[in-house]
């Protein structure tokens, strides 16, 4: 806690917001890719089936 209050000292509140927010949407991020991979392997594999 004492680390995000300097940040906020050093740097402003809006970096530090921008920060925290750019931290919390990684992991989210990361599995909105690994879904989309997913959505892309059962599509060709559809593809694959009616040929």
């Amino acid at each position: 806690m004492e680390t995000i209050l300097q940040a906020v000292g050093n740097v402003g509140f809006p970096i530090a917001v921008a920060a925290y927010l750019l931290v919390r949407i990684e992991g989210k991020l990361e599995a909105l890719t690994a879904s989309i991979a997913r959505l892309a392997e059962a599509v060709a594999g559809e593809r694959r089936q009616e040929e």
